[in-house]
C-alpha cells in the first residue's frame, strides 16, 4: 500500500497539514498520522505496520524526532520538508531523498501526474490512537467514514458559513480536531492556527503586553478539550477570590442571575455587556459556538463556559473508531453533564454489562455499553483481526457497529449521558466496584488540584490518588499553615499531604462520593503531566499504565510495602 504520514507535533496543527491532507485525500493517497509524543519505538512500529515509503513532517521534527529512528524504517524513500527555506541534509541514511514542499508542488501542478480518484471504501485515513490504553492502534478511517462524520457534526451547529472564523490548535493527529476543520473546510469557513502556548494573551509564549491568537483571530468557533476549559474556568475563579469584597459580590449576583436566566430561556445582555465582557474577551470576544470533546466536560466548568463565555457549549461524545461521531447537544440544550442525542449518522444501542450492574431494563433510565452503529463506524484497526473480532460486529441488516466500553444512559428526551468506562471499574479487597474516572471527575472540580489520577489494588480495600496540585493554591495553603519551602519541598512534605488531603475529602464528600470511593493516602507531584512527560495523551487523557510506573515506590509507600 503506497502510503503517507503527516507528523503532528513537529508539522504542528497548520495550514500545511490540512493542505497536504487534502492533496493525499484527491490523489487516493491513505494518510497515516501518528502523535510524536508516543515516543520513538512506537512512532517506528507505526511507520513499519503501515509500510510507509513518503513522510511530509516539518525541519524540527526531523531534526529532533525522527532522525534517529530512519534507520530503523527500511522501506522510507522519500522526506517532504514543509519549511519553505531549502536546507541540505548530509546526514540521513543512504536511499532517502528530501524534497522541499515548494518542489512538490511544482511537481504536481503537471499535467502527466493526474489524479487517481479514490471511492467511497478506499482508506482516507490510518489514525492511530493515542495509546490511553496500550499500545497505540491504527483505526482505518474510509472516505466515507469522513464524509458521514462530518455531515453528521455539521447538522448540530446552525448557520455555519463563510463568515465563521475556526482558530485551530490542538493536534490534528486527533480525531476531534480533524474532524472539526474537515467541518468547516466543507462549509466554507475561515481558519487560523494557533497552539496552546500562544492561544491567549496570558499564554506562555506570549509576551507580556502582546495579543495572544485568540485577540488577533477573534474566532466565532473553537474546539476545547475539558483539560484546557479547566484551565481557563480555575484561572479566572482564582482572579474572581482576589477581586475586592465590592467586585465579587457583583460577579457572583450577575452569575447566578444569569445561571437563573439561562435557565428559563432568556439571555441577559445587559450582564454580558458590563460583567462578562473581560471574560469573554479572552477568546477573541466574538465566539459563537465552543465544542467540548476528548473527555467528559464537568459540570461547573460547562456552566462557566456557558454564562462567562456568553455562547453554548456543545459537549460531544465521538471516538477514532466511529471518526469523531456519535452525539453532540444541541446548542439550546443549557443542561450539564449530558452529550445529546445521535447524530444523523449514527445509531446507539445500550449493551447489558452484568459485572457492573448496569441494565437496559434499569429504572428511570435504561444504562449499559454504548455501541455505535452508521456508516461513520470505521473499517477497523490496521493488521490487528483479533481486536476487530473484540470492538466490531455487523449486525443482520449489515449495518457496522463498534463497542466503545463506555457506560452510557439515555434520557426521557433521547440524550445520553456517560456515566462510567468498563476499563476504569477496579474491584476492592472487599468486594466494592469504584470507577476511577468517577472519582477524578468529581475531585478534579477541587481548586487545589491541577490534575489527579485515582489508583486502587484489587489485593486492598482503599483507593489512593497521585496529585497534580495548584501551585498557587497550594503555596497559599502552605502559608496558612506556616510551612515554608519550594513547589518541590511542599509536594514532599507529610503534613502538606495530609492538609491536601484533609480538603479533598471535604470535595468528595461534597461530591457524592461513597466513602469506599474516597483516596485515602495521595503523593503529591512537582511536576505537571503534559503529553511530553508521556503520562497524558495529547488530548490530555491519563495514561493509567505509565503514571502506575512513574509512582510505582509511591504507591508501594501507600499501601504499606514501604
Amino acid at each position: 500500500m503506497k502510503t503517507l504520514s503527516i507528523y503532528l507535533r513537529g508539522l504542528e496543527t497548520r495550514a500545511e497539514w490540512i493542505i497536504a491532507a487534502q492533496a493525499c485525500f484527491m490523489y487516493n493517497f491513505p494518510l497515516v498520522t501518528l502523535y510524536s509524543t508516543l515516543g520513538g519505538a512506537a512512532i517506528a512500529h507505526g511507520l513499519n505496520e503501515t509500510e510507509i515509503t513518503h513522510i511530509i513532517t516539518s525541519k524540527d521534527l526531523l531534526q529532533s524526532r525522527l532522525k534517529a529512528i530512519l534507520m530503523d524504517v527500511p522501506r522510507l524513500k522519500h522526506i517532504i520538508v514543509v519549511d519553505k527555506k531549502p536546507t541540505s541534509w548530509l546526514d540521513l541514511p543512504r536511499g532517502i531523498m528530501v524534497h522541499n514542499i515548494a518542489a512538490v508542488q511544482e511537481l504536481g501542478s503537471k499535467p502527466e501526474n493526474s489524479k487517481s480518484q479514490p471511492v467511497p471504501s478506499d482508506i482516507a485515513v490510518i489514525m492511530y490512537t493515542s495509546g490511553s490504553t496500550g499500545i497505540p492502534k491504527g483505526v482505518m478511517i474510509s472516505h466515507s467514514n469522513i464524509i458521514a462524520g462530518i455531515t453528521g457534526m455539521a447538522e448540530r451547529i446552525p448557520n455555519l458559513n463563510e463568515n465563521d472564523t475556526y482558530i485551530g490548535y490542538l493536534p490534528l493527529a486527533h480525531v476531534l480536531e480533524l474532524s472539526a476543520e474537515l467541518v468547516c473546510v466543507s462549509h466554507g469557513c475561515r481558519i487560523g492556527y494557533s497552539s496552546p502556548q500562544t492561544l491567549a494573551d496570558q499564554s506562555s509564549k506570549i509576551k507580556k503586553g502582546s495579543k495572544g491568537d485568540t485577540s488577533v483571530l477573534r474566532p466565532t468557533l473553537m474546539a476545547a478539550v475539558p483539560e484546557i476549559m479547566d484551565r481557563i474556568y480555575k484561572n479566572v475563579m482564582t482572579k474572581v477570590e482576589e477581586m475586592s469584597s465590592v467586585q465579587k459580590t457583583l460577579f457572583v449576583l450577575a452569575y447566578n442571575y444569569k445561571m437563573e436566566q439561562i435557565s428559563k430561556g432568556y439571555s441577559t445582555p445587559l450582564c454580558d455587556r458590563l460583567v462578562f465582557r473581560k471574560v469573554r474577551s479572552l477568546l477573541g470576544g466574538n465566539t459563537r459556538v465552543l465544542w467540548s470533546g476528548g473527555a467528559p466536560l464537568s459540570a461547573a466548568t460547562q456552566r462557566f463556559m456557558n454564562i462567562c463565555f456568553c455562547c453554548p457549549v456543545g459537549q460531544g461524545y465521538g471516538l477514532t473508531e466511529t471518526c469523531g461521531a456519535g452525539t453532540i447537544s444541541e446548542l439550546s440544550d443549557y443542561s450539564t453533564g449530558r452529550v445529546g442525542a445521535p447524530l444523523v449518522c449514527s445509531e446507539i444501542m445500550l449493551k447489558d454489562w452484568e459485572e457492573g450492574g448496569y441494565f437496559s431494563t434499569d429504572k428511570p433510565n435504561p444504562r449499559g455499553e454504548i455501541l455505535i452503529g452508521g456508516p461513520n463506524v470505521t473499517m477497523g484497526y490496521y493488521k490487528n483481526e483479533q481486536k476487530n473480532r473484540e470492538d466490531f460486529f455487523v449486525d443482520a441488516n449489515g449495518q457496522r457497529w463498534f463497542c466503545t466500553g463506555d457506560i452510557g444512559e439515555f434520557h426521557h428526551d433521547g440524550c445520553l449521558k456517560i456515566i462510567d468506562r468498563k476499563k476504569d471499574l477496579v474491584k476492592l479487597q472487599a468486594g466494592e466496584y469504584v470507577s476511577l474516572g468517577k472519582v477524578e471527575a468529581v475531585l478534579k472540580n477541587c481548586p487545589l488540584i491541577d490534575n489527579i489520577c485515582a489508583y486502587a489494588n484489587s489485593d486492598e480495600s482503599y483507593v489512593i490518588g497521585f496529585v497534580v496540585p495548584n501551585q498557587k493554591q497550594l503555596t497559599t495553603l502552605a502559608e496558612q499553615k506556616g510551612i515554608i519551602g519550594s513547589l518541590e519541598e511542599l509536594c514532599n512534605h507529610a503534613g502538606m499531604e495530609k492538609e491536601v488531603l484533609h480538603i479533598i475529602t471535604d470535595a468528595a464528600v461534597t461530591g457524592k462520593l461513597e466513602r469506599f470511593e474516597i483516596p485515602k493516602k495521595i503523593c503529591l507531584s512537582p511536576e505537571p503531566w503534559t503529553p511530553e512527560t508521556g503520562l497524558v495523551t495529547d488530548a490530555f487523557k491519563l495514561k493509567r499504565k505509565e503514571l502506575k510506573t512513574h509512582y510505582q515506590d509511591d504507591i508501594e509507600r501507600m499501601y504499606g510495602g514501604k
